[in-house]
């Protein structure tokens, strides 16, 4: 197995909802019309609190200076395993649950702090570059580290870190966050890039103007219906999240289904915002599923994350994690 370090260096941004307008025309412009800028990695999750953005640095130099707009310290970079050769994102989907005790367990057990991003195409585990050489060095064991460099895989230099490192004792991570389920089923999916300016008007609809403010935040509601959606364009693969409802609106034919078109269901972790410095957060939803051979998405924002489960295992997860969870007090 591979594991590519991407050449992106990433900032992790909060948009606030109030604020939406002020950054709509950048936001536009890295969306769909990407040939007129040098982003090639862009995020955009809507939650009910916010706006959640991932984007390089050129990305983030057609976003405006706003009190709206929250910028995470750090710069990031994104790690990809790969199953084989192959580019990052043309390789099969393995799901967070596939990589959750080769990858996210390891830097768990040694403090890094991880940003899951999963998409229709792959998964993408943010680390800060700062962070690194430990990364390397605790993995380096399972995987062949690669450093992409102007598209193209080359051995990723040891970083010189090789003492000084105890291997952690492997501990149970009970959760330690509230869970809740929204009511809605979610659809993973993605369309041609060649078909995006045929849906752009609908797709600007979508993020920014049929949702907002005026919904009140349903936070600590398991059974209530929450606003979520996100998009993303990476090296030109187009991923899109949203619920099942929202896909209704689009033409037949122009969002690619998977063969036995399954609908997903989302556990929702955190009471509060959760930050970016615990560690061990991915750790603790994705080692149960894993065990229960459970695939999962799993979506990081600025303030909570989110895991999407097959609809017929939801009961099932959330009733092994509430296990878990109960394992924590």
């Amino acid at each position: 197995m591979e594991l590519h370090i991407l050449e992106h260096s990433l900032k992790v941004a909060s948009i606030a909802k109030e604020g939406i307008q002020i950054c709509t025309h950048g936001l536009i412009k890295l969306a769909f019309l990407s040939s007129k800028t040098r982003c090639k990695f862009f995020s955009l999750t809507e939650t009910p609190e916010d706006y959640t953005i991932i984007v390089d640095e050129d990305g983030f130099k057609e976003l405006p200076q706003s009190e709206y707009l929250s910028v995470a310290e750090a710069t990031w970079l994104a790690l990809n395993v790969v199953s084989g050769g192959g580019s990052a994102t043309s390789s099969q989907p393995i799901g967070v649950t596939k990589i959750a005790k080769s990858v996210i367990a390891p830097l768990a057990d040694h403090n890094i702090s991880v940003f899951m991003l999963s998409t229709y195409q792959t998964d993408f585990i943010l680390v800060r570059e700062r962070d690194l050489p430990m990364v390397m060095h605790t993995l380096s064991s399972e995987f062949t580290l690669l450093r992409v460099v102007n598209g193209e895989t080359v051995a990723a230099n040891s970083t010189g870190v090789t003492n000084g490192f105890v291997k952690p004792k492997l501990v149970p991570r009970p959760i330690i966050h509230p869970l809740s389920s929204p009511s809605n089923m979610f659809c993973v999916t993605s369309l041609d890039p060649d078909t995006l300016p045929s849906v752009a008007t609908l797709l600007m609809d979508v993020m920014f103007y049929s949702g907002g403010v005026k919904e009140s935040a349903a936070s600590g509601d398991d059974s209530g219906h929450i606003r979520f959606f996100s998009f993303s364009l990476i090296e030109g693969y187009i991923s899109l999240v949203m619920d099942e409802q929202t896909t209704r609106r689009f033409p037949n034919n122009v969002l690619f289904t998977s063969a036995s078109g399954e609908l997903w269901k989302m556990v929702r972790i955190g009471g509060q915002p959760l930050g970016f410095d615990e560690c061990g957060i991915v750790a603790q939803i994705s080692e149960p599923l894993a065990t229960a051979d459970i695939p999962a998405y799993y979506i990081s924002t600025f303030k909570f994350d989110h895991a999407l489960v097959p609809e017929e295992n939801i009961q099932s997860v959330i009733g092994a994690l509430r296990t878990n969870e109960s394992a924590g007090h």
